[in-house]
C-alpha cells in the first residue's frame, strides 16, 4: 500500500504558486538570518548522533516501535522498563499518531517529518508515517548513526493481532519489516477489551515480556535464536493471571467488517472533516490570489502584447454536481468455529500468552515452528 499525491493544478497556477512560496521563504529566511545568526538548530540526524555519542557502546542497541503511536501507554511502559534495566541502548522510532491498522504500508513520494520526542529516557523520534516507515527509516542509517540493532520490538499494541488481523496490523508489520532487513524482531499485543481492560494491564504485560526479551537478546548474541522468523506475542486480557506461554499457530480468525453510513449533521468527525477542508480551502484561496497577483506582475514586466488568461479554479467537475457520502468501519466480533486449542485466538482466550512464529517463507513454516518450540522450552528453562 502506498500513499501518493497527484498534482491536478494547471501548470500556470503551479508556476505562480511556486513564485509566491519562494518569495515567502526568502522573507522568512532573511528574518531568521537577521535574528538568529548565532544559533542553529540541529537536524534530526545530528541530534540523534550527538545523543548516541553519550551512550555506552558496549551495550546492545534495541529499536522500539509500535502501531498505536508514540504516546500510547503500551510503548511508554515498555520503553521505561527497558531503560530501567540499564542493559541496553534503547532507541525509539514510532508513528506520531495511531497507525495500528496501517498494515505493511509505506509512505511514497511524500515527505515524512521526523521530530525528537521524550519517551522514558530513550533516544526517541516520532514519525509522520507508518510503522513500516519508522522501522525502514531507523534501519537505513539515515536517522541514527547505526543501521542494525540487535533486536527490534514492536508494541505493546492495544488489541489482539491474531488470525487475519495480522494482515491489517501495523505492529506486526513493523516487526516483519525488521525481519525483511535481516534483524530479529518481536511484535507484542495485549488482548484489550472495552469495559474490562485498564491501563495498568500494560504494566503487567511488560512484566510478562521482559524475561522473553532478555532471553531473546542473550540467544541472539549466542547465535541460537530462531532465524528466518519473527515472533508475535499475544498477551491475554488479564495478564497478571495468565496460564503461561504457549506456542500457537496463526489462525484464519477475523472480526466481521461492518461499514456504517453516517450523517454529516449527526457525526462530529464528519463536521470536523468538513471544517478542516473549509480551512484548507481558505488557505488555497489566499495562495491563489497571491499567485494571480504574481502572474499579473510577471506578465507586466515582460510586457506581453497578447492577453493571457490563467484559471485558478479547481480542475474537473463542479463540486455542486458531485455526491459525497461518509462511512465508518467497525470490527464486530463473531463466533469462531475452529476448536483447535493450538490456534492463536484459542490459546489467547484460554488465558495463555500465545507465541506465534511468523515466517516470510511459507514452505519453512513447519521447520520454523519446531525451531521456535525448542527455543521457547530452552529459554524459559534458563529464566526459571
Amino acid at each position: 500500500m502506498t500513499s501518493v499525491k497527484n498534482n491536478f493544478l494547471p501548470p500556470g497556477l503551479v508556476s505562480n504558486l511556486q513564485e509566491v512560496l519562494l518569495s515567502r521563504k526568502g522573507e522568512d529566511g532573511n528574518q531568521s538570518n537577521d535574528s538568529g545568526d548565532k544559533s542553529t538548530e540541529p537536524s534530526a540526524s545530528t541530534s540523534a548522533e550527538s545523543s548516541v555519542g553519550t551512550e555506552d557502546s558496549s551495550k546492545p542497541i534495541l529499536l522500539v516501535t509500535n502501531g498505536d503511536g508514540i504516546e500510547s501507554p503500551g510503548l511508554v511502559y515498555l520503553v521505561e522498563a527497558l531503560v530501567r534495566e540499564g542493559l541496553y541502548n534503547v532507541h525509539v522510532c514510532a508513528p506520531q499518531s495511531d497507525k495500528s491498522m496501517a498494515g505493511h504500508s509505506l509512505t511514497l513520494r511524500e515527505t515524512v517529518a521526523v521530530t525528537s520526542a521524550d519517551v522514558g529516557g530513550a533516544t526517541a523520534f516520532e514519525v509522520s508515517g507508518t510503522p513500516v516507515d519508522c522501522v525502514s527509516l531507523a534501519l537505513s542509517g539515515a536517522l541514527f548513526s547505526w543501521s542494525k540493532p540487535i533486536l527490534v520490538i514492536s508494541g505493546i499494541n492495544r488489541g489482539s493481532s491474531c488470525g487475519h488481523h495480522m494482515f491489517y496490523s501495523g505492529v506486526v508489520a513493523g516487526a516483519k519489516e525488521a525481519l525483511m532487513d535481516g534483524v530479529p524482531s518481536l511484535s507484542i499485543s495485549l488482548n484489550w477489551k472495552k469495559d474490562e481492560s485498564q491501563e495498568s494491564d500494560f504494566k503487567d504485560a511488560v512484566a510478562i515480556c521482559l524475561p522473553l526479551i532478555t532471553a531473546a537478546i542473550r540467544d541472539i548474541e549466542k547465535g541460537v535464536f530462531p532465524k528466518s522468523c519473527s515472533l508475535d506475542i499475544e498477551i491475554p486480557t488479564s495478564p497478571s493471571t495468565n496460564k503461561g506461554f504457549k506456542l500457537a499457530k496463526q489462525s484464519t480468525w477475523r472480526s466481521m467488517l461492518n461499514w456504517q453510513a453516517i450523517s454529516t449533521s449527526k457525526h462530529p468527525h464528519a463536521g470536523s472533516f468538513m471544517s478542516n477542508q473549509q480551512s484548507l480551502g481558505m488557505q488555497l484561496a489566499q495562495l491563489s490570489r497571491d499567485a494571480s497577483a504574481a502572474g499579473a506582475a510577471r506578465r507586466l514586466i515582460k510586457q506581453k502584447k497578447n492577453v493571457e488568461i490563467e484559471s485558478v479554479g479547481a480542475a474537473g467537475k463542479s463540486e455542486t454536481n458531485r455526491v459525497k457520502k461518509y462511512f465508518r468501519l467497525e470490527f464486530l466480533d463473531k463466533e469462531q468455529e475452529d476448536t483447535d486449542e493450538n490456534m492463536d485466538f484459542r490459546a489467547l482466550e484460554s488465558g495463555f500468552v500465545a507465541i506465534i512464529p511468523l515466517s516470510l517463507s511459507p514452505h519453512l513454516e513447519s521447520e520454523t515452528h519446531s525451531a521456535v518450540l525448542d527455543w521457547i522450552s530452552s529459554a524459559l528453562e534458563k529464566e526459571s
